[in-house]
């Protein structure tokens, strides 16, 4: 999405109380619901990452979680037929859809069952992910741990948690 049409958004929803919000949010994101509630699939990450995008300009009390906070974090399979980058800077997020050189956490994983299971499952076990050989991690836990709240907030706003 572009900055005009985010910045429309923006300023549209601005108007509308939280639960309106979130209900936008929700209907503009049913791919991704569907994705959610069944099988995952190669489209999933693309899905999570403009449906993100999307709640960041729909929704300030989602924003939120991002004013003053600046990152890229690298996601892509081992084989590297999938790569795509989020960019966060200030309230703001871009996605690339090519891996950047240069990022604060990197995440391979085996497939996208596996970096669903990383960061949206109810008992989020980041060492266990890594134990089971699904996930490579480098970079700062930190924002590890942040993308997956950020992750399981916006499945909290779709009504499917």
């Amino acid at each position: 999405m572009n900055r005009a049409k985010k910045s429309a958004l923006r300023l549209s929803c601005s108007l509308l109380p939280g639960r309106i919000q979130d209900g936008v949010v929700s209907w503009f994101s049913k791919p991704l619901k569907v994705q959610l509630c069944g099988k995952i699939t190669d489209e999933f990450l693309e899905l999570l990452l403009g449906g993100m995008d999307l709640a960041f300009a729909l929704s300030p009390g989602y924003r939120r979680n991002i004013q003053d906070f600046r990152a890229t974090y690298v996601f892509k399979t081992r084989d590297s037929s999938v790569g795509v980058s989020a960019v966060f800077d200030n309230g703001n997020m871009s996605v690339d859809p090519t891996p950047r050189p240069f990022c604060q956490a990197l995440v391979c994983f085996k497939d996208p069952h596996a970096l669903w299971s990383f960061l949206l499952a109810k008992d989020q076990d980041i060492l266990d992910s890594l134990l089971a050989n699904a996930v490579d991690v480098e970079g700062n836990l930190n924002y590890i741990y942040k993308f997956g709240y950020l992750a399981r907030d916006l499945t909290r706003r779709l009504g499917l948690a």
